[in-house]
């Protein structure tokens, strides 16, 4: 009886994350360059549970990981001439505030700091081929390799890189990614540069919401099951001390 009510409880806990990581989501659906979490969540059968040490013996094991989607989101046109979209795969380059580590990100909504560097929209130096790319005052086109003309003039190109392992990426912040220093990157390749795009979350809002009705009715599940066994075991409690007396 009570191994039910902890597998009960098992069961109710990983849809807890799923609400959490799908709550996350839809909250930066118009977060630019956005990549969207999931719940790898997977019961596992006698065999591989046989294998796999549990904290106690009343638990059923089952996977629960969260993952991150890197497709491609879709493309918006904006009217701010540096903003930028990385159509295929690698991240921008910024500079982080240490200057030590450095931060990835798909976001391409940049500006011009008031020292004239290109920057993102916290203020991290975008970084390319020679350094912090400076484009002050003038008239900035971006070719399709991420070539910077500033006034006609070549000041840089903007540094494009990709991880062959993604899942050495960690989140920080909104749309940034950090990497151990043990984990090098690698030039980007089969990609271009879009001048005035920016690319959007990958993110279906809809999608997400009918999984989370999905989570609360599997929890849902587990609650009434909980409460059934619990019910059950307090009338065998009553049963037990009314039969002694």
């Amino acid at each position: 009886m009570l191994k039910g009510i902890y597998k009960a409880a098992s069961g109710m806990i990983p849809r807890m994350k799923q609400q959490e990581i799908r709550a996350n989501n839809i909250a930066n659906a118009s977060t630019p360059g956005f990549k969207k979490d999931s719940v790898f969540l997977k019961e596992l059968d006698a065999v591989q549970r046989s294998t796999m040490p549990t904290r106690s013996d009343w638990q059923t094991p089952m996977i629960d990981q969260v993952y991150t989607d890197y497709t491609q989101g879709s493309f918006s046109r904006t009217a701010n001439s540096l903003d930028m979209a990385i159509e295929g795969n690698g991240f921008f380059v910024l500079e982080s505030p240490e200057g030590e580590m450095q931060q990835y990100t798909r976001n391409g909504n940049f500006a011009v700091s008031t020292e004239g560097f290109l920057v993102n929209n916290e203020g991290l130096r975008v970084l390319g081929d020679g350094g912090p790319i400076e484009v002050g005052n003038g008239t900035v086109d971006i070719s399709e390799s991420g070539e910077v003309l500033v006034d006609g003039s070549a000041v840089g190109r903007v540094q494009i890189v990709d991880f062959p392992d993604k899942s050495a990426l960690a989140k920080v912040g909104s749309s940034g990614f950090m990497v151990d220093e043990s984990v090098e990157s690698e030039p980007a390749a089969a990609f271009s540069i879009r001048q005035g795009y920016l690319e959007q979350a990958n993110i279906n809002v809809i999608k997400e919401m009918v999984g989370m009705i999905i989570a609360l009715r599997h929890f849902e599940s587990g609650a009434k099951a909980l409460q059934s066994q619990d019910e059950s075991l307090t009338t065998l409690f009553n049963q037990v001390g009314r039969t002694r007396l």
